[in-house]
């Protein structure tokens, strides 16, 4: 089988150093697979939020992994370009009357969730969807649907896990198997009106579709691989290896965020940098750990 490893930015700003440290493990572990005969380093962009990603920062991305040296292989898949695809697989669902539509708002959610008091939280602090739209009658969804008014499709995750024949796992590098729980997540969405199509959905396509034989991503992505190995397993793709590294710090130990002005590569650059010294300060083999 094929080594296979990717970097899937969102182009929504420019790259950083934590960018930078995710890109270059995914890159040296393709490049040293196979006993040194290398594996293939894939490019995605994830820009499907098109309210958030930008054209220039998506050029600035190629720019600064080709000037750090961390060329890819093939060509770049970009998601908004595959609507299309993520379209049918959520039809897929559908058919299977594993989707829901949703007409609840979010205020009518938080209202629903402090009704109830001590409401369960999914992995990320966000408070689990009590599944009101789930109860609706097949006539009620029609008439609403009729009228006109907007909805998100949810995965009625109670639905999907009963189709599956055997518990879900997966193997985290150096660490083995690890039992998946994706009910912890509720009722996620996988598609609205603004997104027509959901991370969770996308990645875990594109990864099968891609052949991605090793996930190398942030630490605080991996509860998602309990929902992505669900998706994984309603449509019958391969599921990948997962490493899951720490986040990069500044030297007052945050984490290194486009929201909190962490310096871009391209800072770095104009400041006189060379690659090598950016290479350096990101370098997975340092304070990140290894591989």
């Amino acid at each position: 089988m094929e080594f296979v490893t990717r970097f899937a930015p969102s182009p929504t700003g420019l790259l950083h150093l934590g960018h930078a440290h995710a890109a270059l493990r995914a890159w040296r572990a393709a490049r040293r697979a196979g006993g040194g005969a290398g594996g293939r380093f894939l490019l995605r962009l994830e820009d499907i939020d098109a309210s958030r990603c930008r054209a220039e920062f998506a050029a600035a991305i190629r720019e600064d992994l080709a000037w750090l040296g961390l060329h890819w292989d093939g060509e770049v898949r970009v998601q908004s370009a595959h609507m299309e695809d993520y379209a049918a697989a959520l039809d897929a669902l559908a058919a299977r009357g594993l989707l829901y539509p949703c007409f609840c708002t979010r205020a009518d959610i938080q209202r629903e969730v402090a009704a109830a008091g001590a409401a369960p939280h999914a992995p990320d602090g966000s408070a689990v969807y009590p599944g009101t739209c789930r109860a609706l009658a097949p006539a009620q969804r029609r008439r609403r649907l009729e009228t006109g008014e907007r909805y998100a499709l949810r995965l009625d995750i109670g639905r999907a896990l009963a189709t599956l024949a055997a518990p879900l796992d997966f193997e985290e590098l150096g660490e083995g198997r690890r039992v998946c729980a994706p009910e912890r997540f509720g009722d996620v969405v996988l598609a609205r009106k603004d997104m027509p199509a959901s991370y969770h959905l996308c990645v875990t396509h594109d990864d099968a579709l891609q052949g991605v034989t090793l996930v190398t991503r942030a630490e605080d992505l991996q509860p998602a691989t309990d929902l992505h190995r669900l998706l994984q397993a309603l449509f019958g793709w391969p599921a990948p290896r997962y490493a899951h590294h720490r986040l990069l710090a500044d030297a007052a130990g945050r984490r290194l965020a486009k929201r909190d002005g962490a310096p871009s590569l391209r800072a770095l650059r104009a400041a006189g940098f060379s690659p090598a010294a950016v290479l350096a300060m990101a370098d997975p083999d340092g304070p990140g750990g290894r591989l």
